[in-house]
């Protein structure tokens, strides 16, 4: 088979050639991940502007403005890539990757038609000779440009599924592709006698005589044809910048510096980073026109495809994009061979075999792709090959007590092989029934709420499809935090936000959006900040004007008494919400700025504030103010009231089957003595009204809204793959390191406290009760599983849960805690990972530790009553296994895990559906996401 090199001699200028199109190539690549979207347009604009004036300083401006052929033609392709930018920056760029890989198919139909007058595809251009005289080229088939098309699309595929979005990529890669064009014929154009290139002295009889001036040269030609491009291009992406975009750079306008270093020192990053990504662009914008007039257009729109493959394998790699990206390279080779085989009459047989070949591996792959894409949905690797079996009557009867929880009795089956099972079950019709297009999202949001979507909510969508997320429509949580907030006025709720933020001692950091950047910032610490700033920076251009107040401490600060909750929910529900439906037609977007949100870009101080201040003080009696007067947390009788076990618990050793009901503290009288956040908190700034105020994890009696926290997105604990281990290298025992945080400990209040009880509990020398197999010794009986009691100190090995710090306590009591516990040497987060089981425990709020536990080929076991953003997210028995504060049913989980064949299956199994399930959740992308959509709200 003739060589592709082989239409080029092997010599400087043959390396010159192959030089261009790799320079290309990584600047597009650069260009495609690095480009802020925010100011794309904007520094489109000053790298084609930059171009502009370098070939205007080379050849002048004296006919820039002249109107002949060729630069008509120049400054329409200039015009059609300022407009292929636009669009591409009005889904924020990588939504409309997928296009690019109909670029040599566009350019490939367009040219056949002769619309421009013919494409010189066969051979290189040549100064003297009349484009018109060209033939225009010929394939031996053009089934393998079908298949690079359709294998790169696959590959590169990352769109919103709109019609909009699409409709915009075809768009956008039918102007790209006639710009490329455009910039072919204007070079042939400029090289016509009497066109752009010499005029000349004509005899009587018409004949040409002599030239009046010397043709332009190649070079000449070249430059004036990049000048003109580049001068309509500048004008073209500059009045868009000036109507689409802000000039807020890293999310703080510019000059808006607040004394804290952090913010210039961002800014001059950010300078830098602008900077670099224009140099990057001219490199871009410049060899894409100089490899259009030197080559063709349709050579030139390959490079643009495999930059947008290779950024799209880069920042998303699978071993399917790989594959259709390899049958890419493929089709394009044979393509490409075939078309040098024509050129120079060499065709084979064995090009014919390759076709055949191709063309069989391609229908192959489509092939598997359609039957994986149709079964998908119906599959999960996490599955066990036994069926899952609901919980229903059979398996469960009523309490034997009132309150007390389920009885459990399906003694074939093993409690925790049930409920990862039905969780299992549960969560896979979860991912089933998704959105998948921005009309399904808004109708299921419609039957969710009552109510149609916040405005941008389609901008929402895009970067949501965009940055890859699985979950569409699972953001309850959202809605029951705001759902009281519209019962107010939103004149109301502004004042509040402004009354908390205005006072210093009330502890909030309060950010300031206006003209859709993050325009000031104060309060809280500096990394708190940078994250809060950093989250929303790819998405603030959509935001309103707002005020918005973070909580800095742990512990949540909002309770409102129920019935004024009550009644908040109830205009909410019954007014203020059908309301909003009743709207034929709601506009989508947000009002103009109300006159109480000033320009200004500071807040105003206020002198009196309504937080109450609670610190190392009891907080249950106004921690549980909004549960119901009927719930068991109301009780009046001190020593009748008990906790709702049957809302959570199963069985005797009471598995968490609801961990919703669990972490309800209204379910939970006994958390007044058993949890440290209401012995004694290390932290406690409440109020009993309703303000709109940001936490990072809250107690369900609580109304601050959650948002991701910024713990998790700076990366405060991180998880070193490198000294993680495989399963089978791990130590088969559960295991934890921490301190005494949860609560302060005064006058022995340590032993009220969460941490400390279930440290406690977890290595005492009492006896545990375990289920036993009766029929363990035949392996084909049917299991038989009954309760037994064992000494907890038999297991012991599976158990390594120990203190490694002694604070949050008064002296004495911080002395009788170092007695009572067998406290450990302080541990390294990252030897967590030698062990197949981790425990995570609620400390002073949510633990830090929990996303870093989920990620590593570890087993995380989670006791938590504060509740975070991802309630809909990370689902228990699924990807971690719940834990009830009374840890009955520790033992018997880990012996389970550790020493059954079906637990230890399970286990390996749940182990792998964690790590992979964070790894595609608990990526910064996401938690954006879930923050643009609560702003919105």
């Amino acid at each position: 088979m003739p060589s592709l090199l082989s239409r080029f001699p092997h010599d400087a200028s043959t390396r010159a050639r192959l030089a261009l199109p790799l320079l290309l190539l990584v600047a597009c690549i650069v260009a495609s991940i690095g480009t802020p979207v925010k100011h794309s347009l904007l520094t489109s604009a000053v790298a084609w502007l930059s171009i502009c004036a370098y070939t205007t300083l080379k050849i002048g401006a004296r006919s820039l403005l002249d109107a002949a052929a060729g630069q008509k033609l120049a400054w329409a392709a200039g015009t059609l890539l300022a407009l292929a930018q636009i669009e591409e920056r009005a889904v924020d760029g990588t939504g409309i990757w997928w296009a690019k890989a109909l670029l040599p198919l566009i350019v490939y139909a367009i040219g056949q038609t002769n619309i421009f007058g013919g494409s010189d595809a066969v051979s290189a251009s040549s100064s003297t000779a009349s484009p018109k005289s060209k033939p225009t080229p010929t394939y031996a088939s053009t089934t393998p440009l079908y298949i690079l098309s359709a294998s790169a699309a696959v590959a590169v595929y990352a769109s919103s599924a709109s019609n909009a979005v699409l409709s915009l990529g075809l768009s956008h890669a039918t102007f790209f592709a006639v710009a490329l064009l455009l910039v072919e014929r204007a070079k042939a154009e400029a090289q016509q006698p009497g066109h752009d290139g010499a005029s000349g002295v004509y005899a009587n009889n018409g004949f040409l005589a002599q030239p009046d001036k010397p043709a332009p040269s190649a070079e000449s030609t070249s430059l004036s044809i990049t000048r003109d491009v580049s001068a309509a291009a500048a004008v073209g992406t500059a009045i868009a910048a000036l109507t689409m975009e802000s000039f807020g750079f890293g999310g703080l306008a510019l000059g808006q510096a607040m004394g804290d270093h952090w913010e210039l020192g961002q800014a001059a990053a950010n300078a830098a980073h602008g900077l670099g990504i224009v140099l990057v662009l001219i490199a871009m914008h410049g060899s894409l026109l100089v490899m259009a007039l030197r080559q063709d257009a349709l050579s030139t729109s390959f490079v643009p495809l495999y930059a947008a493959l290779c950024s799209q394998l880069g920042l998303d790699f699978s071993l399917s994009r790989l594959w259709f990206a390899a049958l890419c390279a493929a089709s394009t080779f044979v393509f490409l061979e075939a078309h040098v085989a024509i050129a120079v009459s060499a065709g084979s047989r064995m090009q014919l075999r390759a076709g055949k070949l191709l063309t069989l591996v391609a229908v192959a792959s489509f092939a598997g792709l359609t039957i994986v894409y149709i079964r998908q949905p119906f599959q999960i690797s996490r599955l066990s090959v036994t069926a899952s079996t609901p919980l229903g009557r059979s398996s469960f009867t009523a309490p034997a007590r009132l309150l007390g929880p389920l009885q459990y009795n399906n003694t074939r089956v093993h409690p925790v092989d049930q409920l990862v099972r039905d969780a299992e079950a549960s969560w896979l019709s979860t991912l089933q029934q998704q959105s998948h297009s921005l009309e399904a999202a808004v109708a299921e949001y419609k039957r969710r709420y009552r109510t149609p979507p916040p405005p941008n909510f389609d901008k929402w969508y895009e970067f949501a499809k965009r940055k890859n997320v699985q979950l569409i429509d699972e953001y309850d949580t959202i809605y029951h935090s705001l759902l009281p907030f519209w019962a107010l006025p939103p004149a109301t709720i502004r004042a509040r936000v402004r009354e908390a933020c205005g006072f210093g001692g009330n502890n909030l950091m309060c950010l300031l959006v206006r003209d859709g950047s993050a325009a000031h910032v104060e309060g809280g610490q500096e990394w708190l900040q940078q994250a809060a700033v950093g989250m929303m920076e790819q998405f603030v251009q959509y935001l309103p004007d707002m005020d918005l107040a973070f909580n800095v401490h742990d512990e949540p600060r909002v309770v409102v008494p129920h019935d004024e909750l009550s009644r908040l929910v109830q205009i909410a529900v019954n007014e203020s919400l059908p309301a909003a439906l009743a709207n034929p037609a709601p506009n989508n977007a947000f009002s103009p700025r109300p006159a109480d949100v000033k320009k200004g870009k500071r807040i105003a101080e206020v002198k009196t504030t309504r937080f109450n201040v609670f610190a190392h003080q009891p907080t249950w009696i106004p921690s549980r103010f909004s549960c119901s007067p009927d719930s068991p947390a109301r009780c009046l009788d001190d020593f009748q009231c008990g906790d709702n076990l049957t809302s959570y618990a199963l069985g005797e050793l009471g598995f968490v089957y609801n961990h919703t009901a669990f972490s309800d503290i209204c379910n939970s009288p006994s958390f007044a003595t058993s949890h440290g956040f209401f012995d004694r908190p290390n932290a406690f700034n409440v109020i009993h009204e309703l303000f709109p105020i940001f936490s990072q994890s809250k107690m369900s009696s609580f109304q601050d809204i959650l948002y991701p926290s910024p713990w998790y997105w700076y990366g405060k604990v991180s998880y070193d793959e490198g000294k993680d281990m495989d399963w089978k290298a791990k130590i088969n025992s559960l295991w934890w390191r921490g301190s005494t945080t949860g609560g302060f400990s005064r006058d022995g209040g340590w032993r009220r406290q969460h941490r400390q009880q279930l440290v406690k509990k977890l290595n005492a020398l009492d006896d545990a009760k375990i289920l036993t197999n009766a029929h363990k010794d035949d392996r084909e009986a049917i299991p038989e599983w009954n309760m037994k009691e064992a000494p907890r100190q038999d297991y012991k090995q599976a158990i390594d849960i120990h203190f490694s710090h002694i604070g949050q306590c008064d002296p004495g009591d911080c002395d009788a805690q170092r007695e009572f516990f067998n406290v450990a040497p302080p541990a390294n987060q990252q030897d967590a990972w030698k062990y197949r089981y981790l425990l995570d425990i609620d400390g002073n709020a949510f633990s830090g530790r929990f996303y870093a536990f989920l990620r590593s080929r570890s087993l995380t076991f989670k006791m938590a009553v504060f509740r975070e953003w991802h309630e809909e997210w990370i689902v228990p028995w699924v990807h971690y296994i719940p834990l009830s504060l009374r840890g009955e049913e520790v033992l018997e989980t880990v012996r389970y895990l550790s020493a059954e064949e079906e637990g230890k299956a399970q286990a390996v199994r749940m182990s792998e559906a964690s790590r992979e399930w964070a790894g595609k959740l608990l990526r910064k992308e996401d938690f954006e996401v879930w923050f643009f959509r609560v702003l919105l709200e």
